[in-house]
């Protein structure tokens, strides 16, 4: 049992090494990618109509899922940010 002097409050831990931060932003950049993605799907979905023959048509594409790599590139701008205080440089491609 931790030797924590107020019992039911939660401990605090006042620092978190680098491999915690790390997967902090890993985390926050995948729900980043994922809510991306939602909101794309969600954009296509309603854009998309039924005709006669039950056959759904749509003039938008539906967007591709947004793999690992995806997740490691808003990491690494996340990362960047947080290691230099400065927002990190916009990215041209559009993914």
């Amino acid at each position: 049992m931790s030797e924590n002097k107020f019992p039911g409050m939660p401990e605090i831990k006042f620092s978190k090494n680098g491999y915690e931060i790390r997967t902090d932003i890993l985390g926050l950049a995948n729900q980043l990618v994922l809510e991306e993605y939602r909101a794309k799907i969600a954009g296509w979905e309603m854009t998309g109509h039924k005709l006669e023959t039950g056959q759904i048509v749509t003039t938008v594409t539906m967007p591709e899922f947004p793999g690992l790599e995806r997740v490691l590139e808003i990491a690494n701008q996340m990362y960047e940010f947080v290691n230099s205080g400065t927002r990190p440089k916009k990215n041209t491609s559009n993914k």
